[in-house]
């Protein structure tokens, strides 16, 4: 253990120092201290076995209402906005449960599996598109394809309306920026929550066969949803299944077009699951969950007290990169035994929409490869990163297409 003696270290929120950095805070320990944005401070965790440890600890909760003294939504940092609200995301116990249960159903291996006719007929308009540009074009993936696949597979899950789709898909992915400016950061948050209410809205005078109509006449155990609740819920479903599922096809796009002997492989011994599993390993969605509080002094095993009212942030990309458990963590390679990872959480809070998440980019990535040859426009270590120290992704993906 090495910790700094000074500050806490400065988590970058450009996003362009990502792995790096989170190499360097696992080198401090089972957790030290970052400074966040907003004049906050919170203990990082990049140890595996903490990971797991404090993620099912009950003297933790992600709720800042019990554990962060002081917090108020009028005054927390503009950037946690879309992180704090009383939801799912951060319950506990009988609420948790109450909340998950409601939601669930729809996201079970077998409901997911039947979504497959209606997420192939998805990817096939988005790519009958691309089939018109001219060859040579250089042309975002992420923006024309890979971005609009998971969004549109949620916001028809949802029932959200054509009209309100890209404002919708604009906040969600805000949220994750970490490096915009306060004003920013406070315009997006209304704009989001507005985003929610305006879809609640929509869908009482105009119900249909979709999960926020059926959302809005839920009572469970004789208590209906609260407007609250109901709000958060939508931002929870839209941003979860989609920031997920964009990284990962992003991210298994760019390891198969610098690994050709890869997608070759995938293609052909139909190792569609190898390649999701090897990316959300070495390129997991999501690199730090904020936030979690101590309810309770925490002593970690190297000695390190994280006391009670602390702030803790997780680091669950760090784990499939852990050079302890890993040979050559940073390799991406689909014959890879050990494909280990958190990438979807751990414990009660373990994504939900995993199934979900996995069947847009198999069939995303099978459907594309089949249909074009793709080649990089620019170097891979040219792609530009997503601003956050959240979210991992590349903010483009310029390619050149050729119809087969």
């Amino acid at each position: 253990m090495n910790h700094p003696s000074t500050a806490p270290v400065l988590l970058d929120s450009t996003g362009t120092k990502l792995y790096q950095q989170t190499e360097e805070l696992r080198g401090f320990g089972d957790a030290t201290r970052v400074a966040l944005p907003g004049g906050l401070t919170a203990w990082s965790v990049t140890s595996t076995a903490m990971i797991k440890s404090l993620a099912t600890d009950p003297r933790v909760t992600r709720d800042p209402r019990r554990g962060w003294p002081g917090f108020s939504e009028e005054t927390q940092p503009p950037w946690l906005m879309p992180w704090t609200p009383a939801s799912m995301f951060n319950a506990t116990g009988t609420d948790h449960g109450r909340l998950r249960k409601l939601i669930s159903p729809a996201f079970t291996v077998r409901r997911v599996e039947a979504m497959r006719p209606a997420i192939t007929a998805i990817v096939d308009e988005l790519l009958d598109a691309l089939g018109t540009t001219p060859p040579g074009t250089v042309v975002d993936l992420r923006e024309t394809f890979s971005y609009r696949v998971p969004i549109t597979v949620i916001c028809d899950l949802l029932g959200v309306p054509q009209d309100q789709r890209a404002l919708m898909a604009e906040v969600m992915e805000a949220a994750v920026n970490t490096s915009l400016s306060a004003e920013q950061a406070v315009a997006n948050g209304y704009a989001m929550f507005k985003a929610a209410i305006d879809l609640i809205a929509y869908k009482r005078e105009n119900p249909g066969d979709d999960m926020t109509t059926r959302l809005l006449g839920i009572h469970e155990d004789g208590d209906r949803l609260t407007e609250q609740e109901l709000v958060a819920m939508v931002i929870t479903t839209v941003g979860a299944g989609s920031e997920t599922a964009v990284s990962l096809i992003d991210h298994s796009a760019v390891a198969l077009l610098t690994h050709p002997g890869a997608l070759a492989a995938a293609q052909d011994g139909d190792r569609w699951d190898d390649v999701l599993d090897e990316s959300l390993r070495r390129d997991p969605p999501i690199m730090h969950i904020p936030l979690r509080y101590a309810l309770d002094d925490i002593e970690t095993p190297d000695g390190t007290v994280i006391a009670k009212g602390d702030l803790i942030l997780i680091g669950f990309g760090a784990v499939g990169r852990d050079p302890s458990a890993l040979a050559d963590p940073d390799v991406w390679d689909l014959d890879r035994e050990d494909k280990s990872h958190l990438a979807f959480g751990h414990g009660i809070h373990f994504c939900m929409g995993a199934p979900l998440a996995r069947l847009e980019a198999t069939v995303a990535l099978r459907r594309l490869f089949e249909r074009f040859d793709v080649e990089l426009a620019v170097k891979p270590d040219e792609l530009r990163r997503q601003p956050s120290f959240i979210g991992n992704d590349y903010s483009a993906v310029p390619v050149r297409l050729t119809r087969r």
